[in-house]
């Protein structure tokens, strides 16, 4: 008897290799015969480069120091390199995540998306060719400005001034300027959710809450991202309003869209056939799969739904 273990990171806990290690332990004492294939997972969230990197061959992490989560903090993150076809992997959450605050450090009107800017501008210094950028795990509801801002797009308020960092301040945005020249090649973006960017089931009302945001705090995100898609439509042209998955990463997925021209496409579909999980099925009589929590948004582009 084949089985396939595919699992998730527990976050905060267990990184996918670690949980589906342990999976295995207590398969191996209830069923020492069964034939075990172990296929740690990702969907576009933390780990994901990990589990790029360990299912092809010839990459390297390389490290760089950013912006992290919080405006004048710095972080050692980095990014995987495919020198082979010029392909980055850029994930956010290196930079910009959840997991890089104490519980008390959280709180989306300040936290910035602007360290993963900085990734994206490392990666085409390396000299990418295209860019994957795996958005889950934020700290963030920035709609993505700190990271279009590190590489050269200007948020005004009517003042003309830039408007500072974090998602309290995206209702004062009046007017968005481009960088005069586009500085990225091709961009896709991994997502692990389908969200929307605004509403019930938008990135501040469903996400918001784990990332410090009280219930005050939710409702002027979420009118914040509202006018920030308003600011889109009029000054880039682009209605990321209704995009699925745009609410993803506390709407950096709506930010992608709008700034680098990014295609947004489910991170644990890419991650599957990088990882050669539809093979390792062919054989198995039972698969194993799972995350750290599993709730509402779990069959909604997570590991699980995949």
């Amino acid at each position: 008897m084949t089985v396939v273990v595919a699992l998730d990171a527990f976050k905060g806990c267990l990184s996918a290799a670690d949980a589906c290690a342990a999976v295995a332990d207590g398969l191996r004492a209830a069923a020492p015969a069964a034939e075990l294939r172990l296929v740690p997972m990702a969907d576009g969230g933390e780990g994901t480069a990990a589990a790029l990197l360990a299912a092809r061959p010839g990459g390297v992490w390389v490290r760089r120091e950013v912006c992290g989560p919080l405006p004048g903090r710095t972080v050692e993150a980095g990014f995987a390199w495919f020198a082979d076809d010029g392909t980055a992997v850029v994930e956010m959450a290196a930079a910009s995540g959840l997991p890089l605050l104490a519980v008390d450090e959280r709180d989306p009107e300040r936290t910035t998306t602007r360290g993963t800017g900085e990734l994206l501008a490392a990666a085409v210094a390396q000299g990418a060719r295209r860019i994957l950028l795996t958005i889950g795990g934020s700290a963030t509801v920035d709609g993505g400005v700190g990271a279009a801002a590190a590489l050269g797009w200007r948020f005004l308020g009517a003042d003309g001034r830039d408007v500072p960092p974090g998602g309290g301040h995206l209702g004062e945005i009046a007017r968005i300027v481009p960088p005069v020249a586009r500085q990225l090649p091709s961009v896709t973006v991994l997502c692990d959710v389908t969200n929307p960017l605004c509403g019930p089931d938008g990135a501040a009302a469903v996400f918001g809450p784990q990332k410090g945001a009280t219930p005050r705090q939710v409702a002027q995100l979420d009118a914040g991202l509202r006018h920030f898609a308003e600011r889109i439509a009029a000054d880039v042209g682009r209605d990321v309003l209704a995009l699925p998955g745009g609410g993803a990463a506390g709407g950096l997925g709506a930010g992608a869209a709008a700034f680098f021209d990014a295609v947004l496409t489910p991170g644990i579909d890419a991650v599957i056939d990088a990882c050669g999980l539809r093979q390792a099925l062919r054989k198995a009589a039972w698969c194993i799969t799972g995350e750290g929590c599993f709730d509402q948004t779990s069959l909604r582009g997570k590991v699980v739904s995949g």
